[in-house]
């Protein structure tokens, strides 16, 4: 069946959460012409998707073949997890001192969302939550270049731990961390928002480590 016709940004942005997800897996093949009769687009603005995903390494465009769903490098992912650490970190730092207390609070109910879940029929939600947090703190570092950075990076961590669910089996994970990194902002403790921000991370890195390595 159809979708109703789209815009080039709306099917782009549809053909990056499923791949963000793994409803297209990774290795999967994207045909061309079966994406354009999916959205009622012609295939001239579908290639056009396929090659801004293509620059975002969501997609491979193979000659002749077609676009595959790249698969996930996990040595990309290392160096990947090495720079969000550390610009997440900055960006913390930054958030202290301009999140507005509305952004607090919406950070206050991801968390108690969370804990509310059931990591195995809930994970998905989870997940889409967790990037949630992590994008109002990013977007209240107020700083344009950092955001665009750290945004374009956390589409490939998001894939990651879609990918690792199988691996999480404890809301601790996210729910202790998130928590600590509210408390903190609602100090306005720089240091301390900057260490479990970085935590957070290092959790999940010591999780799959044997994937990274």
């Amino acid at each position: 069946m159809k979708e109703k016709t789209q815009t080039v940004e709306g099917v782009y942005e549809i053909l990056k959460n499923r791949i963000i997800s793994l409803e297209y897996s990774p290795g999967q093949i994207l045909n061309e012409a079966d994406i354009a009769s999916e959205f009622d687009l012609s295939r001239t603005p579908v290639r056009k998707i396929f090659e801004q995903l293509k620059n975002k390494k969501l997609l491979n465009i193979i000659p002749r073949y077609g676009a595959q769903v790249a698969p996930i490098d996990f040595r990309y992912m290392k160096s990947v997890f090495e720079v969000v650490r550390e610009m997440e970190g900055y960006a913390i730092r930054l958030a202290v001192e301009r999140i507005s207390d509305g952004k607090i609070a919406e950070l206050e109910d991801i968390v108690e969302r969370i804990n509310q879940y059931n990591i195995e029929t809930d994970y998905k939600q989870i997940i889409m939550d967790d990037e949630r947090f992590h994008e109002i703190i990013i977007q209240s570092s107020e700083n344009p270049c950092l955001v665009e950075i750290l945004l374009d990076l956390h589409m490939h961590t998001e894939r990651l731990w879609f990918y690792s669910q199988q691996d999480l089996t404890s809301l601790s994970l996210f729910y202790e961390t998130l928590s600590d990194i509210v408390a903190s902002l609602k100090a306005r403790d720089a240091a301390r928002a900057e260490a479990s921000a970085k935590k957070h991370i290092d959790d999940f890195v010591a999780l799959i480590k044997q994937e990274l390595l």
